[in-house]
């Protein structure tokens, strides 16, 4: 077994506590901002060197020429942080970037909140309780519509013309609406390429499941280039045959195994 190496010798660990308890410092979580901000500044100061030394040799009279506050949210709350300047404007960073105001780790908490059903109100309550950070109501909303794009972009992607296997059922989850939380069916197509690579080809809520849902599926499945579907897979539901015929003719249609047990062990003692 390989011995853990430590990064951080205890010299270091001394003088950044000096002399307060660590416990103490643990808790309150200031010594871990501090250090976190210290490297991210040494990271941005970095950062300038290298364009700065290729102006001089180039013969610009560019130069440091101070710095920029810049207030930033981070997974872990707000952190401030001094970004330098360069007397010429050029200096572009990567670590925060220009008009920057929240780190990828902010927006993933906030994402992974609204998966969970919160309200716009209830986000940012817990933002404030969690990070000591008041956000606005549009900041949450620009976050949210911005998976939403996404999502949206995922959907209408195109497909491959050819798929070995689709299979189509629903999945039955709880969603969160008008304040309640209700079980619906999201209703899914995942097909098999010809490689051999699963994919979820996409999914769909609708109020009830019938024949003529599937048909606008496939359709629109269809006009996103998927072109024809050896086999189909699905659980048996009236007039889904006469769908895929319409609009897949020579594609196989397959009764999914799971359904044929379960239907199987109903009419067993």
């Amino acid at each position: 077994m390989t011995k853990h190496k430590q990064r951080i010798s205890d010299k270091v660990l001394d003088e950044l506590l000096a002399g307060e308890d660590p416990i103490e410092a643990f808790r309150n979580g200031e010594l871990l901002a501090d250090l976190r901000k210290a490297v991210a500044e040494r990271a941005l100061n970095a950062e300038m060197e290298a364009p700065l030394e290729g102006e001089h040799e180039a013969g610009a009279r560019n130069h440091r020429n101070g710095h920029n506050r810049k207030r930033v949210l981070t997974g872990s709350g707000a952190m401030e942080v001094a970004v330098p300047r360069d007397r010429l404007g050029r200096f572009e960073p990567r670590l925060i970037e220009k008009y920057c105001r929240r780190l990828p780790g902010f927006d993933g908490k906030v994402i992974a909140m609204h998966a969970r059903g919160l309200s716009t109100r209830e986000m940012r309550g817990h933002v404030e309780e969690l990070y000591g950070v008041s956000v606005s109501a549009e900041l949450i909303s620009k976050v949210t519509d911005a998976v939403h794009a996404e999502i949206l972009e995922w959907q209408s992607r195109p497909l491959e013309e050819v798929y070995a296997i689709v299979y189509c059922d629903a999945l039955r989850v709880k969603i969160r609406e008008e304040g309640l939380v209700r079980n619906k069916a999201v209703y899914m197509g995942i097909g098999v390429t010809c490689a051999g690579c699963k994919e979820v080809l996409g999914f769909w809520i609708e109020q009830t499941e019938g024949a003529k849902f599937w048909l606008k599926v496939m359709h629109e499945l269809k006009a996103r280039g998927m072109q024809d579907v050896l086999v189909a897979v699905t659980d048996g539901l009236k007039g889904f045959p006469e769908v895929i015929e319409a609009v897949y003719p020579q594609t196989l249609l397959q009764a999914c195994i799971v359904h044929l047990i379960r239907y199987s062990l109903a009419h067993a003692s």
